[in-house]
């Protein structure tokens, strides 16, 4: 949606202090989320992780950094299944 573009703009113009700023008070969101105790904490958790997940892209896309970056990291560490990583614990 458009909003959303010009939200990622407005971000990207007021540069790395404002996007660290958004990122640690979605943390910090989804953090209180899991102490929620309704009937919809499962959907709170989710939204929230959403929004972590959402200006922590913008925050690497700021970096110049990509996700397959952050994806080929994860792989490296739990090889390509993070099942066999379990289940040899």
């Amino acid at each position: 949606s458009n909003s959303n573009e010009s939200y990622v703009k407005s971000l990207f113009n007021e540069g790395s202090t404002k996007i660290n700023e958004k990122v640690l008070e979605e943390a910090l969101e989804l953090l209180e989320s899991t102490s929620d105790t309704s009937e919809d904490k499962k959907q709170k958790v989710i939204h929230e992780t959403a929004d972590l997940w959402f200006h922590t892209m913008v925050l690497l896309e700021n970096e110049g950094l990509e996700l397959e970056d952050i994806l080929s990291e994860l792989e490296t560490r739990f090889g390509t299944s993070g099942h066999e990583e379990k289940s040899s614990r």
